[in-house]
């Protein structure tokens, strides 16, 4: 069996990891991995496959970046020619960036079988590109893996027949649980013992100046003695620049590797971000999250996990940080099936519906 891998961004590198390790201890599988090239910095993608065990990509598309549509339409072109070439029994697509949707497009045009795993979240909110990518993938793909059964029910009611459909547990979470004894080695490097860390990428935060100085202000003053720890994406730091926004009392750094991270959120007091998948991260960690969104298509963080919507509300940001300093900050619970063993189970339901 023939399995090509289809990722483009940084959360798909931790999801496809777990997976591509449990088919590859399957003597009929042969595997292969594309890379559409849709995160092209070296900090945002090459360290992540060396920390992460994936093997090199054996394409990639190296689409860079551009519009929605652009990237969309040039990762179909790219990628086209690649599945005529190598004849893949089944393709598997990862969460819900251009690349996910992208590749499900071209595949289902040619018949070829994808399977989406992260199949299934739905933030109810169109106006993300995000959200469209879900909707279309899930509509077109063969099998349908979903983290949580939230997941199952949205696919259920969008009219999905439940045979397509298997509940395995968070990926992301595989990745986590394998790699955290490692992030524990890392050195603290100066930090301080009480810290919140900050991500900021969407651009409904971000591309608007008087809103991206706000979060920022507000995290200026969110802490008191609380340092902010800032690891900044590319996209995010043009903007700073742009705008002119003062950002002194932050400490800004380069993008980090996977493992540098996951220790940065493990000692975290608090994190607050607008990530979908940090959502769940802190979740297993137990650490406090505040999420600069109105919605999220990960609801099971904020029901059962540490996870906090704050929308755009600066207020609530500085009161939710100060209920976490005096002690009041969301424990939470770990939900089921988020034991390390996603991406078995994943190997398991390709190797029985391809056989």
């Amino acid at each position: 069996m023939n399995i090509l891998h289809i990722v483009g961004a940084r959360p798909n590198f931790m999801k496809a990891a777990p997976v591509l390790r449990a088919l590859g201890n399957r003597a009929s599988v042969r595997q292969m991995v594309v890379h559409s090239g849709q995160h092209y910095d070296a900090n945002m993608s090459d360290v992540f496959f060396a920390q992460l065990g994936i093997p090199a990509p054996d394409f990639n598309l190296a689409v860079g970046s551009s519009t929605h549509a652009q990237q969309t339409a040039e990762i179909m072109v790219r990628l086209e020619p690649v599945l005529l070439e190598r004849k893949p029994d089944l393709v598997v697509v990862y969460g819900d960036v251009n690349s996910t949707v992208a590749a499900t497009l071209v595949c289902s045009k040619l018949l070829v079988p994808v399977a989406h795993v992260e199949a299934g979240l739905r933030s109810f909110d169109r106006t993300m590109p995000e959200e469209i990518n879900r909707l279309v993938t899930d509509q077109l793909a063969s099998l349908l893996f979903t983290p949580s059964v939230d997941g199952d029910e949205n696919l259920l009611r969008e009219g999905i027949a439940a045979p397509r459909i298997h509940c395995v547990g968070n990926v992301m979470i595989d990745t986590l649980i394998r790699l955290l004894p490692r992030a524990e080695q890392t050195p603290r490097n100066g930090l301080p013992q009480r810290y919140a860390l900050v991500t900021l990428h969407r651009p409904s935060n971000v591309d608007d100046g008087e809103v991206l100085k706000q979060i920022l202000t507000a995290l200026q003053h969110a802490g008191g003695d609380l340092a902010i720890v800032f690891p900044v994406h590319p996209r995010t730091r043009q903007r700073i620049q742009q705008y002119g926004i003062d950002v002194k009392g932050l400490l800004l750094k380069d993008p980090l590797g996977y493992l540098e991270f996951l220790a940065l959120q493990q000692r975290a007091t608090v994190v607050i971000t607008d990530s979908g998948g940090i959502q769940e991260e802190t979740t297993y960690l137990k650490v406090p999250c505040l999420t600069l969104r109105e919605n999220t298509e990960r609801p099971v963080t904020v029901t059962m996990g540490t996870n906090t919507l704050v929308g755009n509300n600066m207020e609530r940001l500085q009161s939710e940080v100060a209920k976490v300093l005096s002690g009041g900050g969301k424990q939470g619970r770990v939900p089921p099936l988020w034991d390390g063993r996603a991406g078995d189970r994943i190997a398991e339901v390709i190797v029985r519906n391809q056989a």
